[in-house]
C-alpha cells in the first residue's frame, strides 16, 4: 500500500523536477509492482476497497411455489390455534363471570327470604286476633250487633238483606 502512496505523489508531481517524465516512469514502475503483487497474491484481492452502491431496486424475487405453500400452512396453522385459544380464553372469562353472577344471585336470594320472613312474622304480629281485640277496645270499637253485619254474598246469610230483583214477564196463557 506504501507503494501505491509514492507512486501517487510522483504522478501528480510531488516528486521533483521533471513531473511528466517522472509521471511516466511511476506509472510504469506501479504496473509493474502490481503485476508481482499480483502474482504472489493467491486471489484477485485488490489492496484499495472502494465502497460500492448496490441498487436491488429492480431486482425481482423468483416465486418459490414450496415455500409459499409452507408458509399458508403455517398461517392457517396458526389461525387455528389462535381461534382455539381465544374460544379457550372466553370460556374460562364466561365461567367466571358466571360463577360471580350466580353467587350475587344466591345472596340476593339469601336476603329476599331473610326478608319475607321478617315479613311473614309481622303479618303474624298484626294479625293477632288479640291485638285486634285491644287495639279497637282503646279505639271505643264494641262488637257488632246482629244484623249490623252485611256480607257481600247474601246467600250465606239467611238474616241479612235481599237485593231485589226483577223477571221478566211470561206470556200468559189464555
Amino acid at each position: 500500500m506504501a507503494t501505491q502512496v509514492i507512486g501517487a505523489q510522483e504522478m501528480l508531481g510531488y516528486g521533483g523536477r521533471d513531473s511528466g517524465r517522472a509521471a511516466e516512469r511511476a506509472a510504469e514502475r506501479n504496473r509493474i509492482r502490481m503485476a508481482a503483487q499480483m502474482g504472489a497474491r493467491r486471489g484477485p484481492t485488490p489492496e484499495v476497497l472502494f465502497a460500492k452502491r448496490f441498487d436491488n431496486s429492480r431486482l425481482v424475487k423468483a416465486p418459490d411455489p414450496v415455500r409459499a405453500k409452507e408458509m399458508r400452512t403455517f398461517a392457517c396453522v396458526m389461525a387455528v390455534l389462535f381461534g382455539l385459544i381465544m374460544m379457550y380464553g372466553l370460556q374460562h372469562l364466561s365461567g367466571i363471570e358466571y360463577g360471580y353472577k350466580i353467587e350475587s344471585e344466591k345472596a340476593q336470594l339469601q336476603q329476599l327470604q331473610e326478608q319475607n320472613r321478617q315479613l311473614r312474622l309481622t303479618e303474624a304480629q298484626l294479625s293477632d286476633p288479640a291485638r285486634i281485640d285491644a287495639l279497637s277496645r282503646e279505639l271505643g270499637l264494641t262488637i257488632p250487633a246482629p244484623g249490623q253485619v252485611v256480607r257481600p254474598d247474601a246467600s250465606l246469610d239467611s238474616n241479612g238483606p235481599v237485593l231485589a230483583e226483577t223477571h221478566p214477564l211470561l206470556p200468559s196463557m189464555h
